[in-house]
């Protein structure tokens, strides 16, 4: 038990196993109809998290009333950084254009701000135009925001001719997940919505990206795969299969242009912090696959993604391709 006062920073775990901190943070969560044991896969995260992952539920405001009352009515001040600090590193892609789709919000806007702040140009696309203005007020002229849907010809067009006559990396990090829904139970609306965005997208904009990097010789694609890409028991069949797809494509990739200085891997995240959520979830599904979930060792944040499709997409990456890489805290051991 560590003697440091409760802030916004400290985890999760750390408020709910602090004598006066879970009470407090179960009183708040029972107030909304909400369990402690519910928090038990982001146990690791900082309380802070919880504004972005509660869509509201729980206001800026009531984290900061949390921390008040449990340092009696002082805001103490802040602690020393305990957890994971991103390590930006200066320069890894200046002079590198690179494509990010998804880049509005999640690990998107997060592997978008990395390589800005690494020195990158980016070009941003995502469907979602005033988050995307909002990326493009906090990141600069660095990032060039484009609203498109990948699903669209004309709008891949458009992100290809906004990279200009150089695109040296693309992270395909776009996605969409299903209901939950088992096969007997999907609908052709769930299994064409899922894979036109994470299939057809995907491999139309990295068709029209390959021909730009096989006449410079050079470059990266990483794509966004998932657990439910190595497993059977994460998802519905529409994600589950569409993520599968996500790998088989990777490798084909790899395989056919790694000679030509092409790198293609793929991330595959668990449980991420994104506030990305199914809506109206079979209950047929999630019974099956509930018991599995509550497994995972612990949900990351974006930016832990970011790190790991930069590292990727930079030439730190220099010797892989045809890689997956389970980005998911250990959960593709068990």
């Amino acid at each position: 038990m560590t003697n440091r006062p409760l802030t916004a920073a400290s985890t999760i775990g750390e408020w709910l196993d602090h004598p006066e901190g879970g009470p407090a943070l179960g009183g708040l969560l029972a107030a909304g109809g909400a369990d402690p044991s519910m928090l038990a896969p982001i146990r690791g995260l900082p309380l802070q998290q919880m504004v972005e992952l509660s869509q509201g539920k729980m206001p800026q405001a009531a984290v900061d009333e949390l921390v008040l009352r449990v340092n009696g009515g002082v805001a103490p001040e802040a602690a020393e950084e305990t957890g994971w600090t991103e390590q930006i590193v200066a320069g890894r892609f200046i002079g590198r254009t690179v494509i990010v789709t998804g880049a509005a919000s999640g690990i998107g806007r997060a592997t978008a701000s990395r390589i800005v702040r690494e020195g990158g140009r980016v070009i941003g696309v995502d469907i979602t135009a005033d988050k995307l203005t909002e990326a493009r007020a906090e990141l600069g002229d660095s990032f060039v925001a484009v609203t498109a849907d990948i699903t669209r010809a004309d709008d891949i067009t458009r992100v290809v001719a906004a990279a200009g006559d150089r695109i040296d990396g693309l992270a395909n990090v776009a996605g969409v997940v299903d209901d939950f829904s088992p096969i007997h139970e999907t609908s052709d609306a769930i299994w064409e919505k899922v894979f036109a965005v994470n299939v057809d997208g995907l491999f139309r904009l990295t068709r029209a990206v390959v021909p730009v990097m096989l006449a410079a010789g050079r470059g990266a694609i990483v794509n966004i795969a998932s657990e439910a890409g190595l497993r059977g028991n994460a998802a519905g069949v529409a994600y589950t299969a569409s993520k599968h797809a996500v790998i088989g494509i990777t490798k084909n990739i790899a395989f056919m242009y790694g000679q030509e200085g092409i790198r293609t891997n793929a991330v595959a995240p668990g449980g991420v912090a994104t506030g990305m959520a199914p809506v109206g979830q079979s209950e047929f599904g999630r019974a099956r696959t509930g018991p599995f979930l509550q497994l995972i060792p612990g949900v990351a944040l974006a930016g832990h993604l970011a790190a790991s499709i930069t590292f990727l997409l930079s030439d730190d990456g220099v010797n892989l391709n045809g890689v997956v890489l389970p980005s998911d805290g250990g959960w593709s051991v068990q």
